[in-house]
C-alpha cells in the first residue's frame, strides 16, 4: 500500500453497471524528491447524462436527464503544502488518458504520474511475477493534482444499460464523452478557475488536440497547456498504403536509430546516434524523398544510390530494398532486421527483441514491447483499485480492448485521413496562451518522433505562436517512462513545462 495509506471505512461493490455515481475516497502520503505529501484519492465512477428536451407525446411530465454512460476514474488531490490548505485557484489540474483507441489509462497512471509506478528493471524489462508496485518518486503529484479517465469501454467504464458501448466508440462520440466527464468533474470539485492542463498518449493525442477545440467550442474551457506523449495528430503520416509515400520517409530515422541501438550499423554511423539521425533526417527529406516521388521515372543509377544509401541507414540487405521497391513497411521492418539471427524488434519499443516461431514469416508473431509491459500493468492495477484504493468491481478491467479499436468509427474523415492539427492550431490561435509540449521517443515504430517533427512543422500557425511548442526526446520507445533514466528526464521536462505554462 501506499505509505501510511487509511483505508476507507466502505467500499463500492459495482458488479453490474450503476447508474448512480460510486466514489470511494481514501488519505494516503507519498515521498516525492525527499517531500513528504500528504493527498486524497478519489476513485469510483460518475454517470454521464444527456439533456432531454423533447416533450412525451402522452404530455407526461418529462425526465430532465437520461443516463448514458458510467465513467471509471482516479483522481489524486494534494491535501496540503507545507501545512497550508491548497489554494485551488493556483493549484494545476490536469486530466491524463491513453489511446488506443480501446486503452484505458494505466499506461500513464501506473508508469509515470501516479504517486504508485510498476516496478521494472532500470532498462524497462519486467521483473518475474508475481509483479509490483512502488511509490513513484517521479510522479507530477507534487505539481499538480491528476485524474486519470477511463473513456467507455475500457477499465471499468461503461454504457448504462439500454445504451451501447459502441454509440461511444468514433472520434466524435469520444471526445464528446471525455470532455462532459471533464466539464462534470471541474464543475462538482469547484476547479473552473485552476489551472487546467490535459495530457494524452498516443490516440491519446489524437483525442487531447480534438478536445481542445471541443472544450473551448462546446464547454467555454480554455486551458493553460497540453502535454503530448508519443503523439499523432495526422494519421497520413503513419498509414502504409498505396500511393501514400509519407510513411516511408517519416519512419526512416526510427529504423536507423533502431539498427543504431542493435548495433546493426557500419563504420562512423556507429558512434553518435543524434549526429547519425541529423545525416538521415537530412538524407529523408533530400534524395529519399525525391525519389520516391519520381517513381517509375528514376533512373537505374539513381535507384541503385538509393538502395545502397537505404542499406547502410537500415541495417538491411540491398537486395530486401530492391525487392521492396525502395518502400520499407513498419511491421516488415521489424521481422526483417534481426532476421539472421531469428528475432525481433518491437514495434512500440524497438530496443525490445522477440522470439516467433519461425524466421520465414513476413510479420512479427507479437510485439514483445507491448507483451513486457501487459502482464505487470495489468496485475498491479487490479490489486491496487481493489487493495489500496478500496474500489471494488467483478467486471473485468479492460487494459486494452480490441473490440473497441477494431469497430472505431472516424466518419468525420471519411475518404480522408484523419488529422486534428488543426483543430489544435485552431485552439492556440483563439487562446494564445495554449502552450504544448510534445515527448518523443527515438525508438518509437508506432508514433516516430520524425512523422511529429513534419507534423508540427506544417501545423500553420503565425510565428508568434511558435514558441507555445516546445519538444523532448528520449532514449526509448513509445512508453519511454519504461526506462528508468527516460522516467527521471520526462518528469523534470514536464514539469518544467506546467511552471511556465
Amino acid at each position: 500500500m501506499a505509505e501510511n495509506s487509511t483505508p476507507p471505512s466502505g467500499a463500492a461493490n459495482p458488479a453490474t453497471v450503476a447508474v448512480t455515481d460510486t466514489i470511494v475516497t481514501s488519505k494516503h502520503q507519498v515521498t516525492i524528491n525527499g517531500q513528504l505529501i500528504n493527498y486524497t484519492v478519489m476513485c469510483g465512477t460518475m454517470v454521464l447524462r444527456d439533456e432531454i428536451e423533447d416533450k412525451p407525446a402522452d404530455n407526461s411530465k418529462p425526465e430532465r436527464e437520461k443516463a448514458r454512460a458510467s465513467m471509471f476514474f482516479v483522481a489524486y488531490l494534494r491535501d496540503d503544502v507545507a501545512g497550508q490548505p491548497i489554494d485551488k485557484s493556483k493549484r494545476p489540474l490536469t486530466f491524463s488518458f491513453n489511446g488506443g483507441p480501446g486503452s484505458s489509462s494505466v499506461w500513464l497512471h501506473l508508469g509515470v504520474l501516479g504517486p504508485r509506478r510498476v516496478h521494472m528493471d532500470e532498462i524497462g524489462n519486467a521483473l518475474p511475477p508475481p509483479y509490483q508496485l512502488i511509490n513513484n518518486e517521479f510522479s507530477l503529484l507534487d505539481v499538480t493534482d491528476l485524474v486519470f479517465i477511463d473513456p467507455v469501454g475500457t477499465g471499468y467504464s461503461r454504457a448504462i444499460a439500454g445504451e451501447k458501448n459502441q454509440d461511444f466508440h468514433g472520434f466524435g462520440k469520444d471526445i464528446e464523452s471525455v470532455g462532459d466527464f471533464i466539464r462534470l468533474y471541474i464543475t462538482r470539485q469547484k476547479r473552473w478557475t485552476s489551472p487546467k492542463f490535459l495530457i494524452g498518449e498516443s490516440y491519446g493525442t489524437t483525442r487531447a488536440a480534438g478536445l481542445s477545440g471541443y472544450l473551448q467550442d462546446r464547454h467555454g474551457m480554455y486551458l493553460n497547456g497540453i502535454m503530448l506523449v508519443s503523439s499523432i495528430l495526422n494519421f497520413q503520416t503513419a498509414r502504409f498504403e498505396p500511393a501514400n509515400d509519407l510513411p516511408y520517409i517519416l519512419f526512416l530515422p526510427t529504423y536507423t536509430a533502431t539498427a543504431w541501438y542493435h548495433k546493426l550499423l557500419g563504420g562512423k554511423l556507429q558512434q553518435d546516434l543524434r549526429k547519425t539521425l541529423s545525416e538521415v533526417e537530412t538524407f529523408a527529406l533530400g534524395e529519399y524523398a525525391s525519389a520516391l516521388l519520381k517513381g517509375a521515372a528514376l533512373s537505374n543509377a539513381e535507384r541503385a544510390n538509393i538502395v545502397r544509401k537505404l542499406a547502410k541507414y537500415t541495417g538491411l540487405s540491398t537486395d530486401y530494398i530492391e525487392r521492396s521497391n525502395l518502400r520499407i513497411d513498419i511491421h516488415r521492418f521489424c521481422k526483417e532486421l534481426m532476421r539472421n539471427q531469428r528475432r525481433t524488434v518491437g514495434r512500440l519499443d524497438s530496443r525490445y527483441i522477440g522470439i516467433d516461431r519461425d524466421a520465414a514469416g513476413e510479420l512479427p508473431d507479437h510485439d514483445p514491447s507491448m507483451s513486457a509491459i501487459m502482464g505487470p500493468y495489468t496485475a498491479t492495477l487490479y490489486d491496487y483499485v481493489r487493495d489500496d484504493l478500496q474500489f471494488e468491481s467483478d467486471l473485468p478491467y479492460e487494459i486494452l480492448s480490441g473490440k473497441v479499436w477494431q469497430n472505431w468509427s472516424y466518419k468525420e474523415f471519411e475518404n480522408q485521413y484523419v488529422d486534428v492539427a488543426a483543430t489544435l492550431r485552431g485552439a492556440m490561435c483563439k487562446n494564445p496562451h495554449l502552450k504544448v509540449f510534445v515527448a518523443n521517443g527515438y525508438y518509437d515504430l508506432a508514433t516516430p518522433y520524425f512523422a511529429t517533427e513534419y507534423t508540427f512543422n506544417h501545423l500553420g500557425i503565425e510565428p508568434v505562436l511558435q514558441p507555445n511548442i516546445s519538444m523532448a526526446y528520449y532514449e526509448a520507445g513509445h512508453m519511454m517512462y519504461v526506462h528508468l533514466a527516460s522516467l527521471a528526464k520526462l518528469k523534470a521536462d514536464l514539469a518544467g513545462f506546467m511552471a511556465k505554462a
